[in-house]
């Protein structure tokens, strides 16, 4: 899972992200779990809005799990002052 291993890569490894996960929502997640998510080569989807606010942004909900979040909003699909 290319995203997963950008995430992985950008927290400075398995273990810095799981950290970074139980410090940013008191969630029992440890080393082994990212392993096992790489391997599997899935996030589980009630995760991936942290990991996104971990990277940044630079992995998004989209990216780890389009099957759930699908596709992300274009401009267009956001933008207030687009009339109706």
């Amino acid at each position: 899972m290319k995203s997963l291993n950008e995430a992985v890569k950008l927290a400075g490894g398995q273990a810095a992200l799981a950290r970074a996960m139980q410090n940013r929502g008191r969630i029992n997640v440890r080393q082994q779990h990212i392993w096992k998510w790489l391997q599997k080569g899935r996030v589980p989807a009630e995760y991936a809005m942290t990991i996104e606010g971990i990277t940044g942004g630079a992995v998004t909900r989209y990216d780890l799990r389009p099957d759930v979040f699908g596709q992300p909003p274009t401009p267009s699909d956001t933008d207030p002052g687009r009339a109706s």
